[in-house]
């Protein structure tokens, strides 16, 4: 435990953050399945799933939660499964 007291309350704004970036991440990683999930199903309603977790996607990207690069990693990867998955 640190003695110094800006640490002491970097500590506790780190904590926060890391909740909350915690629930975000978890958040992306429930639409992309929830959006992967629907295109497999052939629901109607898949494109707004894959809307849905794009959008989360560059939120989280906006936020600084995840990197501009990893984003575009995640938009990428879930397009060439809509693709793949759709073209069945």
């Amino acid at each position: 435990m640190a003695n110094i007291k800006s640490q002491i309350k970097r500590n506790r704004q780190n904590e926060v953050r890391r909740l909350r970036n915690k629930s975000v991440k978890s958040e992306i990683k429930t639409r992309v399945k929830n959006a992967v999930v629907a295109i497999q199903a052939g629901d109607d309603a898949s494109p707004d799933a894959v809307r849905l977790a794009v959008k989360r996607i560059d939120k989280a990207a906006a936020q600084g939660i995840i990197h501009a690069n990893q984003a575009s990693n995640r938009k990428s990867a879930l397009m060439k499964r809509a693709a793949a998955l759709s073209s069945k």
